[in-house]
């Protein structure tokens, strides 16, 4: 909690404390003074307290007005530096949320080559989990405002706004972004925020959820590099875990999330050594080195090939796809000061 917040809580449970002090001191003294019932002893303290200017319940005696004079005289006091501190409070922490995003949108225009999340729902509260192990800088924009506490609590950059406005797009840096993830609930926002990202930045890299098979194709007209539907990928899941289900429980702990969690990284040849010289998977020597096993190997024009051969001579521009336990992917990590 911010300190400044902190400190104007414990001036509103003070003041709090003063009314109920002197809201008790009325009813008593009315009570005992004047003879009043309980209700009525409450009624004069409150008419006194906020001084409403309401009648008495009955004629009060001299020792009841000097009572009163007193009481008012307190009331005054007390309550004005209850509405002060409570006035005080709302500002400073409107003040404070103002600054906090102020401070987000100054972090977020700092970014380059950063991925922009489209909706922060299961889909997208789960890709931002992954980049988030990844330690890749991202930025989620959500409409909904009653998620934002969410976003906060899971220390998520993001911006409120309409994903399908231009201006929003822009504010989370779309036009010097690397890739979009647009995984709205609605297959025609999806669409509307695809083609807007196209015409913003060409050479993004565009990811979209679609909820029906007949957006596929249109999702990939307007711009998709690649389009995810995932109950149909759900149901493939559970029918692979019947056939296959050794091979599922294997492949789905090379997908747990968490920093310490990682199995399996995607690597430039450009942050192993200098492309200068051409290098081979054995020239490497991955294994030796940080205990990893390279499984796949991409090309410059992006090509996949599974399995390559320790002799297979690595380009420029392409990358390797390598597998291991957390402690050697953290080992590769250092080795070569991979971010």
């Amino acid at each position: 909690m911010n300190p400044l917040i902190k400190f104007f809580r414990t001036k509103i449970y003070t003041a709090i404390f003063l009314l109920v002090v002197i809201l008790l001191i009325g009813v008593t003294g009315y009570k005992m003074l004047s003879g009043y019932s309980w209700v009525d002893a409450l009624y004069m303290t409150v008419i006194t307290m906020t001084t409403v200017g309401f009648g008495e319940v009955v004629p009060l005696d001299n020792q009841s007005k000097i009572f009163t004079i007193f009481l008012i005289l307190a009331s005054v006091v007390i309550v004005g530096y209850a509405l002060s501190i409570i006035t005080e409070y709302i500002l400073s922490k409107n003040d404070i949320e103002e600054l906090k995003h102020k401070k987000m949108q100054k972090k977020i225009e700092s970014y380059k080559g950063h991925i922009v999340i489209c909706g922060y729902g299961r889909n997208g509260r789960q890709a931002a989990r992954k980049l988030l192990a990844y330690n890749k800088h991202f930025v989620v924009i959500e409409k909904d405002k009653e998620v934002e506490e969410r976003m906060q609590i899971d220390g998520t950059p993001y911006i409120i706004g309409n994903a399908n406005e231009d201006e929003t797009l822009l504010q989370a840096g779309i036009d010097r972004a690397s890739c979009l993830i647009s995984a709205l609930p609605n297959d025609a926002d999806n669409l509307f925020v695809v083609l807007s990202t196209r015409q913003l930045n060409k050479s993004i890299n565009i990811i979209s959820r679609a909820s029906l098979e007949t957006s596929y194709n249109k999702l990939k007209l307007a711009g998709a590099n690649n389009v995810i539907l995932p109950d149909k990928i759900g149901g493939d899941h559970m029918a692979s875990l019947v056939v296959i289900p050794g091979l599922m429980e294997f492949v789905d702990n090379l997908s747990i999330v968490g920093k310490s969690n990682i199995n399996i990284e995607e690597i430039a040849i450009e942050k192993l050594y200098t492309t200068k010289e051409v290098k081979t998977i054995k020239d490497l020597d991955l294994r030796k080195k940080t205990g990893c096993t390279v499984i796949g190997y991409k090309d410059e024009k992006g090509e996949y090939l599974v399995n390559p051969e320790a002799e297979l001579e690595l380009a420029s521009n392409s990358k390797i796809i390598v597998l291991g336990r957390p402690e050697q992917i953290e080992a590769l990590n250092s080795t070569y000061n991979i971010n």
